[in-house]
């Protein structure tokens, strides 16, 4: 006698990302997986719950592949300037919050992006010292490879004017070589080092915020880049039974001994759950675009002495080094690289080691990949390297890249039709919280590549605009393909795990210009029903699994 389901989900339009079978009216879950589906009427007599759909486009639910899950949750409560659109603002924004807050303590927060502000100038110190005089500051510009420092925090962190820039970094000074308060790449790192860990349980925190954003989202699982540290508070949730979101952990890769020391390799579970999972470490090449810290062949245009910066293990050979042992342990590669130097240095890294190690399922990945030479697209295809990329730093970006690279360099940014064209996996993700966590503005990025500012409609680089069905798939089967999961995620089929949602509308038949009003209306993870907006289901749920 066959279990009784948990759920069933009929009188939609299911869109199962499976291309042999792309489309079915029903699913049934049972066990927290995925025990029917089909246009058939269902065998079984009842549910615990049968929800009917009213003929509304439901599919998997949303993998993101580039996160920075646990951090993002906690810059929900922190201060955020991601609206602030000059000096004057960001020097307003900060004493209205520097009033509450408590003397000796770090203020923490940012998303702060010059290229807003009409005077496009770096913030330095000096807007926020007169208010911050009782505490450090850190504040990340939202590309989180900058920020801005106060005094107290570079007294705290020891720097001072004869601080030497560390390799990969720049300490940014004024005419008189005082540091103005900007630090870039490593020598931000010089300050984060000074910053106290959070408890375990502010991390803990956190991770529930952010959950309860992404069940909204209908994000279901997560490539989460982060520390050894917030893996323990993962499982620790998972312990307690309180994971509504997936998480691959993806570890620095100065860490991957902590994986050989367990014995972990690629998409190993870490727990006794299908929750967590490890065995992928992720480095850095170099830095980003909106830092002018991306690594070029040539220089950038606006800063003619400015090539961008090879991060410090990669000029030392630390960086191969530390991948050729994670490899030869079967711990999966994830790589930073966004300027096209960067990207040729890893693609040069990724065949030393095909050669040096014995063959393996690596699946090699670049994260991000916005900038490529020509000659580079045949390595990436040959060595069936995963990019993993994220949408809507297109759609910002575009506003302000041509000027910073040149209008030629610019012609291969953010390739996603070329990668799809190469044959090569797209992955897609936010890098959130540097872009926002929602997948369906990313999809409306990579569909109509329509810049935020409204003065790209057609496009910026239109012609390396993607099919909406594409781009669902990259943020489905794809992300799970970089994860190495998809025999259990990213397309709608009998036994893998029952992760769906349903949207507002169906995003395949509607003007590529609306998917940016696409909602979420109900996401199942488990066969759980862990949000509702009421629309289905008449209870409104929010991160609390409903049997």
């Amino acid at each position: 006698m066959p279990v009784k389901p948990e759920i069933i989900l009929k009188n939609g339009i299911f869109w199962t990302g499976n291309r042999r079978a792309p489309y079915a009216g029903h699913v049934i879950c049972s066990n927290g997986r995925i025990s029917a589906i089909g246009t058939s009427t269902y065998t079984y007599e009842s549910a615990r719950k049968e929800l009917d759909l009213g003929g509304r486009f439901a599919m998997p639910g949303f993998i993101d592949a580039h996160t920075h899950f646990r951090i993002g949750g906690g810059m929900l409560n922190r201060l955020d300037l991601r609206a602030v659109r000059s000096e004057e603002e960001f020097s307003d924004a900060v004493r209205k919050q520097a009033k509450a807050h408590p003397a000796g303590k770090w203020m923490l927060g940012g998303n702060w992006d010059h290229e807003n502000w009409k005077s496009r100038n770096l913030p330095s110190k000096e807007l926020i010292d007169g208010a911050t005089s009782s505490f450090p500051v850190f504040l990340d510009r939202v590309d989180t490879h900058m920020a801005l420092v106060n005094s107290r925090g570079l007294i705290a962190a020891g720097i001072t004017r004869h601080t030497p820039d560390p390799p990969g970094g720049v300490i940014v000074r004024d005419a008189i070589g005082e540091p103005t308060g900007i630090v870039k790449d490593a020598a931000r790192e010089i300050v984060l080092r000074n910053i106290p860990e959070p408890p375990l349980e502010d991390v803990i925190r956190d991770i529930k915020e952010a959950m309860r954003l992404a069940n909204s989202l209908g994000v279901t699982s997560v490539n989460d880049i982060g520390p050894e540290r917030d893996l323990r508070a993962y499982l620790e949730l998972d312990r307690q039974g309180e994971l509504s979101v997936r998480i691959n952990m993806v570890l620095p890769i100065s860490d991957y001994r902590l994986l050989t020391n367990r014995q972990t390799t690629a998409s190993a579970a870490a727990g006794n759950s299908d929750w967590v999972k490890l065995g992928a470490v992720k480095g850095f090449a170099d830095g980003s675009l909106g830092a002018g810290t991306a690594w070029f062949f040539e220089h950038y245009t606006d800063e003619v002495s400015n090539y961008g910066l090879a991060t410090g293990p990669l000029s030392s050979g630390k960086l191969e080094q530390s991948a050729l042992n994670a490899d030869r342990n079967r711990i999966q590669l994830a790589m930073h690289a966004i300027g096209d130097k960067a990207v040729a240095a890893v693609l040069d890294i990724y065949g030393k080691i095909q050669d040096a190690n014995p063959p393996w399922d690596r699946r090699f990945r670049i994260e991000h990949a916005q900038h490529l030479r020509e000659e580079d697209f045949r390595r990436f295809s040959d060595m069936r390297i995963i990019a993993s990329v994220q949408p809507y730093h297109c759609i910002d970006d575009g506003r302000w890249a041509a000027r910073k690279i040149g209008s030629d360099r610019a012609r291969f940014a953010f390739p996603f039709k070329r990668f799809l064209d190469e044959g090569i996996t797209l992955a897609f993700g936010t890098d959130w919280p540097v872009a926002p966590l929602d997948p369906l503005s990313g999809i409306y990025a990579a569909v109509t590549r329509a810049t935020t500012d409204g003065k790209n409609p057609d496009g910026w680089i239109p012609e390396q605009r993607i099919g909406v069905e594409d781009a669902l798939s990259a943020y489905t089967f794809g992300s799970a393909c970089a994860s190495r999961d998809e025999n259990d995620n990213g397309t709608l089929e009998p036994g893998k795990l029952a992760d769906v949602i349903v949207l507002s509308k169906n995003p395949l038949r509607i003007p590529p210009g609306e998917l940016n009003d696409l909602k979420v209306v109900l996401t199942v993870v488990g066969g759980k029903i862990i949000y509702s907006d009421g629309t289905i289901y008449d209870a409104e749920l929010h991160g609390n699994p409903a049997a």
